[in-house]
């Protein structure tokens, strides 16, 4: 699989060095040690498109995976700024999302997975084998309640193309296993609007897969 994604800088692809995320807005992002207190909005205030993904602004305060997953980001990768720490969880969250729409996150969507993260910069096996763990012990959780928080990551850090980068390696991930499923549809479909992006670009993304949506392959 083809990861398109080029920006930031510290994130995709294994090229450049330096600590500044070029593709991340200008506003400073939360610190990371700031995580617990400031960067999880109670996601009841989320739109009501996501549904069953709402928590009472009591259960939503601190998600333990969350908070997991970009500490062993953090650990993976030291030189990373805060921005880009911020941003790869939040794409390794959403693409356990996508993997695991259809509530089977298969060994294949795992290895697809896998390699998308081993296409981060400074990112080493060990690093992406401990992301990996994270989600595997995490995943209904990092792949319901916290898609929310992941897209307001990105909506608020990245700026659009990256964001419409993210969402093309998401339906690459979809596409993997040659059928893109009407739950993965339907998830990736949120998760556009969530991050800020309109229908015309899920067309346009979309375009290159549309011989695997399933909901045609029946017709």
């Amino acid at each position: 699989m083809t990861v398109g994604i080029e920006r930031p800088r510290h994130v995709f692809p294994r090229t450049g060095v330096g600590c500044v995320a070029a593709g991340v807005k200008e506003e400073s992002a939360p610190q990371i040690s700031q995580m617990r207190d400031d960067h999880f909005p109670r996601l009841a205030r989320v739109n009501d498109m996501f549904g069953f993904w709402q928590k009472s602004a009591r259960e939503a305060q601190a998600p333990e995976a969350a908070v997991e997953l970009a500490a062993t980001v953090r650990s993976a990768l030291p030189q990373a700024d805060d921005e880009s720490v911020l941003v790869v969880a939040a794409i390794a969250g959403l693409l356990a999302a996508v993997a695991y729409a259809d509530r089977e996150f298969s060994p294949l969507e795992r290895q697809r997975a896998r390699e998308a993260l081993q296409q981060v910069n400074g990112m080493t096996p060990e690093g992406v084998e401990a992301i990996c763990q994270v989600i595997q012990r995490h995943v209904l959780e990092i792949a319901t309640t916290e898609v929310p928080h992941n897209c307001r990551t990105l909506r608020e850090i990245a700026d659009r193309e990256l964001r419409r980068q993210v969402l093309s390696l998401l339906l690459q991930l979809a596409a993997a296993d040659d059928r893109i499923t009407a739950a993965e549809t339907n998830v990736l479909r949120q998760i556009t609007t969530s991050l800020g992006l309109t229908q015309t670009d899920y067309n346009e993304m979309q375009a290159a897969y549309r011989d695997r949506l399933e909901v045609l392959m029946r017709s």
